[in-house]
Formats: structure tokens, C-alpha cells, sequence
């Protein structure tokens, strides 16, 4: 099969507009004369009706907002190809899954849940983490969260689980948050979302960046092969940069320094070559293994851990291109489970059923047409041949006369693909049941993998669910709730809930207050949805704590070193860092009283990146305090001391060399130091290679956590 990543190829799929050396002209190619004045009755009069070209202008400006989506409404997304580097034909027959070296372009969309396009990257939220392949046999779309498991285990529950964390509607109140009433109240009742909430509770929910999250098709799906067989399949993105987050504190501030941190990062890392990488893996799971376990590989609440099934690297996605029109091709791009190829089939998971309904419905709605796949960035690159016809703002020309199936006036074509041929076949699978409106018993453990999530994690992790939860329920003023919810927590573990319910000035219920029917209707209440927990064979998995998953080679590149200057910097300390920086492919930047010059110790200009004014401490990875004389003007700064407690706050890298070391003591850091914090990196001597050495190593390990005080022991 040929590869589709070379930019010809990428091009088709865009209708690329350069106004460069070209003429204005109206949106049907007539060249315009003037786009500064309408068209009046003499210089002062009336406008005339008959001024095609401001009335097109105008339509057009009236409709260039399309209704956002419901959800995952803030985003941003980049062109890539994903290369197959392990493949597995014995599996799937999904042809661009099939050779070593097979290159098919993708693009990603990275967004929130909960926001309007308008609300900060840095909410506490679950990441949609979607990936469109624009595979030979058509559009395969793996539709998929930052978090591998969902709050509910039914599609009927979604608009409730929507309306639910969405601001309130009465006052519109909060936005991006789940902090308040509605959701807690929500989740109180629901206690099939106990695993998911120690997931959106964790640092996952706060991630550094979108490249480093890993990513979750979330549910059961199927791989057949040329055979017909079929195994079960959980779909796995790992970063290759790590998994690591931010501070809530950190994420709070970066919300009003720079609520477009994700969205930058993201473009700033693309345009600057640190290319993005995932790794993609599969579980794989054999059909006849489908009741081995003590969850149900249909319940979307679940994860299969990596102990009992290890996850395999099939290909590798690199994300190489920004796009070149943010609404044409990240607004405008339209996501569907149900998009699947031969060899991708379906399962019974009864969220993923309603998705496959729900994901078309609400394209029509937001882009206003059943022809939305023929937007550039919805297109396939496999030939589309079939006898949908018109409908609003229709593109293709469709020749002939024959618009029907079966046909003999012309020739019966566009015709049946056999299965041989690469027709879709779904798994022949065998279904004997009555309709009824019931969950399996199956899928009544509501605590088990919550637990494990919990176990799983470092007693630092463990710090900031509870500090999560402690902000999240403070800030819900329904005490009823409050305790509704200790009760849930106290059974996934008593010790978290006494430490949440100490945050909240409460006390943990001696008994579980039953929530009303458990999620089912009174008519149908007839024991099978009790909450139940199952014990797990597998009691903790590091594969679920961020911090027992370091990179095997840990890395700097892409990230941002606040270089704190003034006049008198040493010029060498400064160059000699930015210097090293580099070649890790990280960046310094230089962060100064005022923009402009700063002058250095050798009279020599270095230019100011930042003010303190523009920048903060939470916007950088890591802070370094330089070499100089006349620091006393960085030593008696307020705002020098803001950026320096608040990057120690937040567990960061600082660190200091020759003089400037007593800018740390003035900052009263004095005592650290001497306590031998790993991530304070000081020495007497200034311009070392080995300090440089030894800060870039540090800044390897993403944050020193070990500073907090530890509220969970």
C-alpha cells in the first residue's frame, strides 16, 4: 500500500487559499474594485439594495459562527501521520494496520469536556483526546478521553451527566467547573461514577500539556480478521515525552496569566520542531476470555489493568503541522465512534451504542448538513461513490442519471463490494434476548476499580485527590451532598474520606445513605443495580499512577526555563544555560524588570523576553537566578519573591549560581538549601557546566512533589 504523507497528498484533503500576489474578489471570483466603501445613492445618500458585494460581505460575516459543541466545545487540534511500526494482520484486516513502515495521516483534537470554546485550558476537567485517520479503505475516527474509563455506564444518563456539570442554569454559574451543586449532586446518586471521579479527582485531570497525556479509546472494541475471528480490544496513547501534570494552585493561576496555555503550547512546540509523540498500544483480549474477569469488558466504568493484560506497541503518531485555519480545520473537523474501516468492529457496551447514534445526530445540528463529510477536513482519501444526493450546501457533482440501488440503468453501478473485496462486515455475532431495560448483574461493581485506581497511587498523588476533593465539595453548599458523598468515598477508602470530611468540617456517615433507586426507575427496581464491591486480583497497578510511570529516558525538550535577569547579569552564566538549554531542546527565556535591554556585566545587551508584568513563575518549567553584580534591585523584589515562592510552591527546579545564590536566602530559601531539597540547585561557582549539568538533570524529573506537606500520611 503507498504511503499518504507527503504534502501533495495532505493538500487534497484542504482546499488551501493564499491570498498572496492574488486580486480581492467576491466569494463567486469576481475581482473587486473597492472593499472600503458600499455602494450609495451619491456620496452621502442611502445604500442600495443592489450592492452584491456588501450584502455577500455581510451574509457572510452574520453566519461565520456555527453553534459550538455541547461538549468538548474548547479545543485545538494539528495534522500528522501515524506509522505502523509492529503490525498485526493476524488480528485485524484494518489495511492500514497491515505492513511495517505503512504511513496513514491522522489529525488530532485535543479539548475540555465541560467549557465553551471561551473558558480556560487549565479547568479541572477530563481531555478529549480524538484522532482521525484518513486511512486507503476511509475514515477511521478513535474517538477517545485522557482517562480510560466514563462516569456512567448507560448512554441514557449522559444529558443528565451534561446538564449536570454544566453551569448552572439558572445564573450560568460556573463555567469550566465542576465545583458546584448540580455535578456533586449528580455524582452523589450515580455511585457507577465512584472510578471515574478518582480519575477526574487526580493530577490527570490537570495536565501539563497535551502532549503529555496519554489517551484512552475508553471502550470495548473488536479487531476480525481476514478469517472472520475476532478478540476483544482496548486502545492505549502513550506519550512520548511522560505523563505529568501541574499543580491546582499552578493551574488556577495559569488560568488568569494565560488561559490559552494547552493551545499554545501545543502550537509553539509544532512550529518550533518538538514534534509530538504517542505510541499506540492495543490490549488484546481473546473472545473466549470475554467472562475471565471480575469486571465486565462491557461496562465503559472499567479498565482492564496492564497486569492481567499488557498493553502492545503497534505504531507510533507524530503530530508535525499546525493548522492552517483554526475554524476551517479544528472547529469544522467532525468526530464519529461509528466511523470505522473493515477489520474495526463494535461492541455491546451500552454507552457506545448511544454514541453511535448521538455523534451524527449533533453534526447535523452544529454544522448544519448531512453533507458536513465533504468540509475539507472531514474528507476522505478513499474514493466515495454512493447515491446520497443534495441537501444543504451540497459539493460534489454528482453525474448520470441513476440515484438508486439496485439499478439497471446504469449498469448497477456504484456497486456491492464482496467481503474479499473490502466490503464492511460487521462481527457475526449471535444475539438471543428479550428487549428489556436492564443492566447485567455484571456491571454492579461501583467501588472495586475505584479502590484500585486509589491504591495504585503515590502517597503525593494521593495528597491532591483529596485536596481535589476538598475544593470540590467546598465548594457545593448542599450539606446533604457533602455527606451524600463521604459516605461514597468512605467506600473506596475510610482514610480518604476522614481526610476530605476533616476539609470540610465534617463527619463521615456511619452508614451509606442508598442513593434513590440507584440510577433505575421504580418499576424495574428490583435488586440488580445494588452497589456492590468486588474484590480485585489485582490490588494496586503502577501503570495508573502518573509518578511510578517515568519516561525510560527522562527529557527536557520543549520545556521553558525562566531566566531571571537585571542589569549586571554575568553575560557567560546567561549564555552558557541558554546554551545547554538548547541543546536538550529546551528554551530559556529571559525575564527581567522591564522588556527591552538588560545590560550585562560585560556592558553587552541581552534582550528581555518577559517583565515580570507579562510573565509568571507558572507559566516556565523551571526558574534559574544567574550570575551578577547589583543583584539588591532582584533581592528587595516583591515581584522576584512572588515568582520564586510560587515556582517552589508548585515543586519546580530553581536554581542559582555564584552571587545570585543569596538572592534564594533573601527570598528566605535559606533554610532549604540547606536541607538539600533535590530540586534547589545552587552553587558558589558561576557559568559551570557541571551546575548547568545538574539543573538540566533535575528539570528531567518534572516536579519534586516531596515539598508538599503530605496531607495524606
Amino acid at each position: 500500500m503507498k504511503n499518504f504523507q507527503d504534502e501533495k497528498q495532505r493538500d487534497l484533503l484542504i482546499n488551501k487559499s493564499d491570498g498572496t500576489n492574488k486580486f480581492l474578489t467576491t466569494d463567486q471570483g469576481v475581482k473587486i474594485n473597492d472593499d472600503n466603501n458600499s455602494l450609495k445613492a451619491g456620496e452621502r445618500g442611502p445604500s442600495l439594495l443592489e450592492d452584491f458585494i456588501l450584502r455577500e460581505k455581510i451574509t457572510h460575516f452574520d453566519h461565520e459562527r456555527i453553534p459550538e459543541r455541547i461538549v468538548h466545545a474548547r479545543g485545538s487540534g494539528a495534522h500528522g501521520f501515524f506509522e505502523v511500526t509492529n503490525p498485526i494482520p493476524e488480528l485485524t484486516k484494518a489495511g492500514f494496520l497491515q505492513e511495517k513502515g505503512l504511513k496513514t495521516p491522522v489529525f488530532t483534537r485535543f479539548s475540555t469536556v465541560a467549557g465553551s470554546r471561551g473558558s480556560t485550558d487549565l479547568a479541572r476537567d477530563v481531555r478529549g483526546f480524538s484522532v482521525k485517520f484518513y486511512t486507503q479503505e476511509g475514515i477511521y475516527d478513535l474517538v477517545g478521553n485522557n482517562v480510560p474509563v466514563f462516569f456512567i455506564q448507560d448512554a441514557s444518563k449522559f444529558p443528565d451527566l451534561i446538564h449536570a456539570v454544566k453551569p448552572e442554569p439558572h445564573n450560568e454559574i460556573p463555567q469550566a467547573a465542576s465545583a458546584h451543586d448540580t455535578f456533586w449532586d449528580f455524582i452523589s446518586l450515580m455511585p457507577e461514577s465512584m472510578h471515574m471521579i478518582m480519575w477526574a479527582m487526580s493530577d490527570r485531570a490537570i495536565p501539563r500539556s497535551y502532549r503529555m497525556m496519554e489517551g484512552f479509546g475508553v471502550h470495548t472494541f473488536r479487531l476480525i480478521n481476514e478469517a472472520g475471528e475476532s478478540v476483544f480490544v482496548k486502545f492505549h496513547w502513550k506519550p512520548k515525552l511522560g505523563t505529568h501534570a501541574v499543580a491546582w494552585d499552578e493551574a488556577q493561576k495559569i488560568s488568569g496569566k494565560n488561559p490559552d496555555f494547552h493551545r499554545q503550547d501545543l502550537w509553539e512546540a509544532i512550529e518550533a520542531g518538538n514534534f509530538p509523540e504517542w505510541d499506540l498500544g492495543v490490549q488484546i483480549i481473546p473472545s473466549e476470555d470475554e467472562n475471565k474477569y471480575e469486571f465486565d469488558l462491557l461496562d465503559p466504568t472499567k479498565l482492564v489493568p496492564e497486569e492481567l493484560v499488557p498493553v502492545t506497541i503497534i505504531g507510533r503518531m507524530v503530530l508535525n503541522k499546525n493548522p492552517d485555519n483554526f475554524f476551517a480545520e479544528t472547529e469544522q473537523i467532525a468526530f464519529h465512534p461509528g466511523h470505522v474501516v473493515p477489520g474495526i468492529d463494535f461492541t455491546n457496551d451500552p454507552l457506545l451504542q448511544g454514541r453511535l447514534f448521538s455523534y451524527t445526530d449533533t453534526q447535523l445540528s452544529r454544522l448544519g448538513s448531512p453533507n458536513f463529510h465533504e468540509i475539507p477536513i472531514n474528507r476522505s482519501v478513499a474514493p466515495v461513490h454512493n447515491n446520497q444526493r443534495d441537501g444543504h450546501m451540497r459539493q460534489e457533482i454528482n453525474t448520470g442519471r441513476v440515484s438508486y440501488h439496485p439499478n439497471s440503468l446504469g449498469g448497477g453501478c456504484p456497486y456491492q463490494a464482496k467481503i474479499a473485496e473490502g466490503g464492511f462486515a460487521s462481527f457475526n455475532e449471535r444475539i438471543d434476548a428479550h428487549k428489556i431495560r436492564e443492566r447485567s448483574e455484571s456491571f454492579n461493581d461501583h467501588f472495586g476499580q475505584a479502590k484500585l485506581f486509589f491504591n495504585s497511587q503515590t502517597p503525593a498523588e494521593k495528597s491532591h485527590i483529596v485536596k481535589a476533593l476538598r475544593f470540590e465539595l467546598g465548594k457545593v453548599e448542599t450539606t446533604a451532598i457533602r455527606i451524600r458523598m463521604l459516605g461514597l468515598l468512605s467506600q473506596v477508602d475510610q482514610e480518604l474520606a476522614e481526610k476530605v470530611a476533616i476539609g470540610l468540617g465534617a463527619t463521615v456517615p456511619p452508614v451509606l445513605e442508598k442513593p434513590l433507586n440507584h440510577g433505575v426507575s421504580p418499576e424495574n427496581e428490583n435488586g440488580k443495580q445494588e452497589s456492590t464491591t468486588v474484590e480485585q486480583s489485582v490490588k494496586s497497578s503502577d501503570a495508573l499512577s502518573m509518578l511510578k510511570n517515568p519516561v525510560n529516558s527522562p527529557t527536557i525538550a520543549s520545556r521553558k526555563v525562566a531566566i531571571i535577569c537585571a542589569d549586571g547579569v554575568s553575560e557567560a552564566a546567561v549564555s552558557n544555560m541558554k546554551k545547554a538549554l538548547l541543546q536538550e531542546d529546551a528554551k530559556g527565556c529571559i525575564v527581567a524588570p522591564h522588556l527591552g535591554a538588560v545590560i550585562s556585566d560585560t556592558d553587552g545587551e541581552i534582550h528581555a523576553d518577559f517583565s515580570f508584568l507579562t510573565a509568571s513563575s507558572v507559566l516556565f518549567d523551571a526558574v534559574y537566578i544567574p550570575d551578577g553584580v547589583g543583584l539588591t534591585v532582584l533581592a528587595e523584589s516583591d515581584e522576584v519573591n512572588e515568582f520564586l515562592s510560587d515556582a517552589y510552591k508548585h515543586c519546580k527546579v530553581i536554581g542559582a549560581d555564584g552571587r545570585a545564590v543569596s538572592i534564594l536566602s533573601a527570598a528566605n530559601f535559606a533554610s532549604k538549601i540547606t536541607n538539600d531539597d533535590e530540586g534547589l540547585i545552587v552553587t558558589k561557582e558561576a557559568a559551570s557546566e557541571k551546575f548547568a549539568k545538574d539543573f538540566i538533570q533535575a528539570m528531567g524529573k518534572h516536579r519534586f512533589w516531596e515539598r508538599e506537606p503530605n496531607l495524606y500520611n
